[in-house]
């Protein structure tokens, strides 16, 4: 009987439930995904054992020949044992620890079982559970890693004879999603919504047997939601190559957990600063270069800048925020012939000045810059200001509609109130991208489209950018038609900026007044 999404679901929350008087829900990750997907391997690997044994029953093989045959034509990873040669000796499965999780010292040995894992599949697996600081009695007790498992051992069987990973991949999204909306501010070091993966993979349109990469990768959700959007238009995912760099060790191992639970194995993931230490490179030294780029590196992150690389086109971002780093590394990430990227950030990089605003030039002088979509505030779990999206695309790619300026889009209206957070739904997803696709009228200045209430888009040369400054601030060169409410930022702001005009004016006044002799107007 296949199993319902439903059913792993909620099966899968009881067994992380347990760590609730242990630990606060935005450290519940760091167990509960190691003990799922080994749980994963463990049951994957026992059903292809029992397809072994049924096909070569009553056959006179030695132990060597068997182990030699079943590796071959049935396992794709190996399940070692643990302590080999001791009265202790057992398979690191998850049948055969959760035998023993009544005896003393289960933290010690989950963890053994896990390196064991990681040590007989170093091409797949090595570091994939991450430091696993849980497993010490001092940070679980025995006694709550136990009830952990016992839960978890209620979800039926994951091995691709009794679900899909279609069904498997979803519960893990649904576990990232569920412990994002309970700990707020840390999810977001590793969890991006869903509807603004989906918004940036729709615009960036992945095609069958391109590269991805993903610089800050988290878990890995922009590298999967590439893979299904092609399944979804009629291509092939599993075709994509797969990259990504993660600077946590513990958040890399989920975005590899989670590629193999979605059956996607054409993936590499390293772990490391792309700022610092970009592990993507081609032989001569210099950045490696992929089809489709797209990311949601943290923001106004405090950095040590570049002295001497060859990414800092138009100049180095301060130190006090590595907004434009992050941009210039996907810049130079882009493949020449079709490269194109995607990226989320505060709306502060398109008007902050100093080394930002020289940086900000170069890349629209050289007509990198395509389009700046803007967000409704509050979308994100670490986050309640407005972000954009900014989308690049490799010299001389650009459609020739679009060359020499930058397409705005004010998307900031667009959202629903959700409980902890706004969210983007469906059709406002589909608007904006059709927005993003829209034709131009023939002056080259307006957008040709219907996008509903709410969303409004603009052409805009890039002489007229260039006569306002370089300021890429949306509401400078787009109107929403109809009155929205606006956010209070947004009315204190705009009260501030007025309120200064009239005092330089009084003041104009009064100067004039005085300077005509009249009484009682001194300035």
């Amino acid at each position: 009987m296949a199993v319902t999404q439903q059913e792993i679901e909620n099966r899968l929350w009881d067994a992380a439930d347990e760590l609730r008087v242990a630990m606060p829900e935005a450290q519940y990750a760091s167990v509960v995904f190691p003990l799922m997907f080994w749980k994963y391997l463990s049951d994957t690997w026992e059903h292809h054992h029992q397809e072994f044994l049924a096909e070569y029953v009553g056959a006179d093989l030695s132990a060597e020949e068997a182990r030699e045959i079943e590796y071959r034509d049935h396992q794709s990873f190996e399940i070692p044992f643990i302590h080999p040669g001791t009265v202790q000796e057992r398979r690191a499965s998850w049948s055969s620890i959760l035998a023993t999780v009544t005896q003393p010292g289960l933290g010690q040995r989950v963890r053994a079982s896990l390196q064991a894992i990681e040590t007989a599949n170093p091409d797949k697996f090595s570091r994939l559970f991450g430091s696993m600081t849980w497993t010490s009695e001092e940070v679980l007790s025995g006694e709550v890693l136990a009830a952990v498992m016992q839960a978890m051992d209620r979800t039926p069987k994951m091995h691709e004879g009794n679900m899909s990973h279609d069904v498997l991949g979803g519960a893990y999204e649904y576990l990232l999603k569920r412990f994002s909306d309970g700990s707020g501010t840390r999810a977001g070091q590793f969890f991006t919504p869903r509807e603004v993966v989906e918004l940036i993979v729709e615009i960036l349109d992945p095609k069958s047997h391109e590269s991805v990469y993903d610089p800050t990768c988290g878990s890995g959700g922009m590298l999967i939601a590439s893979a299904n959007l092609l399944k979804a238009h009629g291509g092939r995912g599993y075709t994509l190559k797969l990259h990504g760099q993660e600077a946590v060790l513990d958040t890399a191992g989920v975005a590899r957990m989670n590629l193999f639970m979605h059956n996607l194995t054409q993936f590499k993931v390293e772990i490391g600063d792309t700022l610092k230490d970009p592990r993507f490179k081609k032989p001569d030294g210099s950045i490696a270069q992929f089809d489709v780029i797209l990311a949601n590196p943290p923001y106004s992150l405090k950095w040590k800048p570049w002295t001497d690389d060859r990414r800092a086109i138009g100049g180095v971002s301060p130190q006090s925020s590595a907004d434009w780093a992050f941009v210039q590394h996907m810049i130079a990430s882009m493949d020449p012939k079709k490269g194109r990227a995607g990226v989320v950030l505060p709306n502060g990089v398109l008007f902050r000045s100093g080394q930002e605003g020289s940086i900000r030039k170069r890349v629209i002088d050289d007509d990198l810059l395509e389009a700046v979509v803007g967000l409704p505030a509050n979308l994100f779990y670490n986050t309640t200001i407005p972000t954009c999206i900014l989308v690049f695309r490799a010299p001389g790619t650009k459609a020739d509609e679009r060359n020499n300026g930058v397409l705005f889009i004010d998307a900031s209206k667009r959202f629903t109130k959700g409980k902890n957070r706004n969210v983007l739904t469906d059709a406002d997803i589909a608007d904006t991208v059709a927005a993003y696709h829209a034709s131009f009228d023939v002056d080259g200045t307006t957008v040709a489209l219907d996008g509903g209430a709410g969303l409004a888009a603009q052409f805009v040369p890039v002489t007229e950018i260039a006569a306002n400054g370089y300021d890429l601030n949306i509401s400078r060169y787009v109107k929403q038609v109809t009155a929205e409410q606006t956010d209070l930022p947004t009315l204190i702001e705009a009260y501030s900026i007025a309120r200064g005009e009239r005092q330089k004016t009084e003041q104009h006044m009064l100067a004039v007044l005085a300077h005509a002799g009249m009484e009682g107007f001194d300035a």
